[in-house]
């Protein structure tokens, strides 16, 4: 039987009570995700560009709901802090995967600009939901199914045409519970055109002995000459499984960058599908893992230019120590009717134990001339010779690592626009490769990382 069987069932029992504790905007679409969801299962190991993901199997366990909002045993009189160094945010928070406000903003957000709960929204807010929910997901996708028919909160980042947002956009997610709990969350992100914008996006766990599943579905429509810069930082426990989709609609003129960073997990799949729908448009997609122990990392990528005369540029790489295991999966697709593209794409891996696995399958498929595109794929090891040259000038074998390890994910960090925000993340993979406190030290409310890059 299908893990998505138990879901769909729940749903039938009790869509009442899932419906009445969200907005009519979200359970809108219920109907739909069940209709798509009959007869359709989740991707299993062996799947098409599934080598490595079972999501199957990881949706299977008997989670716990918090169908009905219970308010959750969070400390608000200390606030969960995660502020990056001489970076000022507008800082918001969700809890499990309910929307808590802007508690701890820092400053006030330009005119016209929305932060907002998708289940507590207010008119003007749910002209908008109404307007963009659910029209970038498709819904006979089985992960967006799944999220839509059971999500019931989320977060609602609305700029509008022509403003200029100085400040990041700051979301820390956390996840606390004293048993197991699958959270499903929803993220809405329009940026009107000719806006700009720049959004992090912290996900932590707090129970470290708790098994969580963690699913959401980021929509991101991006306007006319609109420029919107995203940031996902994951620092989650060895317990916590994630599946994350996020779809990114470009219109002509637009620029988006966004930077996918695992540093700490236990099992992860992150998926991200662009479409690039205008002319003149350009997308640099980036992302790092590090994974040790037996903790699993997938992303999974498209981007789609659907029109000529853009360019796109997307760069993966992983550092897998011990038992860890990797995989990406690439597609370019160049449409008809697209000439002038410039697309490239490259997938870069070390091994640095003999145990870690790497699954890596870029794809390019190209249906039009006149256009300049590549893609390629590496997997080795730490380069011997450069540890061997490092020793002999003093330095240790683990410090060796640790340098040459931090080298290699230089680029990814230096392809961050936040200046504050490079710096800490400079400082966070240092520690994270040194095998010391990964968690983000200004973070009051974070535990000690369970696992780490094995010294040897």
């Amino acid at each position: 039987m299908s893990a998505i069987t138990q879901y769909t069932d729940l749903y039938r029992e009790l869509g009442s009570r899932i419906d009445a504790a969200s907005s009519p905007a979200l359970n809108a679409l219920r109907p739909a995700a069940l209709a798509a969801l009959e007869g359709s299962k989740l991707p299993t190991k062996g799947d098409e560009n599934y080598e490595m993901s079972d999501l199957d199997a990881l949706y299977a366990p008997d989670y716990g709901l918090n169908i009905d909002r219970l308010e959750v045993a969070a400390d608000t009189d200390e606030p969960f802090r995660c502020d990056v160094p001489n970076l000022s945010t507008s800082l918001y928070y969700i809890f499990n995967d309910s929307y808590h406000g802007s508690g701890f903003a820092q400053g006030q957000l330009p005119s016209g600009v929305i932060v907002a709960s998708l289940r507590n929204a207010d008119e003007a807010c749910r002209e908008i939901i109404a307007r963009h929910y659910g029209t970038v997901a498709p819904i006979d996708d089985p992960q967006v199914a799944l999220n839509t028919l059971l999500a019931q909160d989320g977060i609602l980042v609305y700029v509008p045409a022509g403003v200029v947002v100085e400040k990041p956009i700051q979301l820390v997610n956390l996840l606390r519970a004293n048993s197991a709990l699958m959270t499903n969350r929803r993220v809405l992100i329009v940026i009107e055109a000719g806006a700009q914008a720049k959004m992090l996006v912290c996900d932590h766990t707090q129970s470290h002995d708790v098994d969580f599943l963690n699913t959401q579905v980021i929509e991101v429509v991006v306007g006319d000459g609109a420029t919107f810069d995203f940031y996902d930082l994951e620092e989650a426990s060895e317990r916590t499984h994630r599946v994350s989709s996020m779809w990114v609609k470009q219109a002509a003129n637009s620029n988006v960058l966004i930077n996918g960073i695992t540093l700490m997990n236990g099992t992860t799949r992150n998926n991200y599908h662009i479409d690039i729908d205008g002319t003149h448009a350009e997308t640099r997609l980036l992302g790092m893992a590090i994974a040790s122990g037996s903790q699993h990392i997938d992303n999974h990528t498209y981007i789609g230019h659907n029109v000529g005369y853009c360019h796109s540029n997307e760069l993966f790489k992983y550092v897998l120590d011990d038992d860890a295991v990797g995989a990406f999966t690439g597609k370019i697709l160049v449409a008809p009717g697209s000439p002038r593209t410039e697309a490239y794409q490259s997938n870069r891996n070390v091994c640095a134990s003999s145990r870690a696995k790497m699954y890596t399958k870029p794809q390019l498929e190209i249906y039009t001339d006149d256009v300049k595109c590549g893609h390629g794929s590496t997997v080795g090891q730490l380069d011997q010779d450069a540890m061997f040259y490092m020793q002999t000038r003093g330095i240790s074998c683990h410090e060796a690592r640790t340098l040459l390890m931090q080298a290699f994910m230089s680029d990814i960090i230096d392809g961050v626009r936040l200046d504050a925000l490079k710096d800490r993340l400079r400082h966070l993979v240092e520690k994270r490769f040194a095998g010391t406190l990964a968690q983000c030290r200004s973070c009051a409310a974070s535990q000690s990382c369970h696992s780490k890059i094995k010294k040897k």
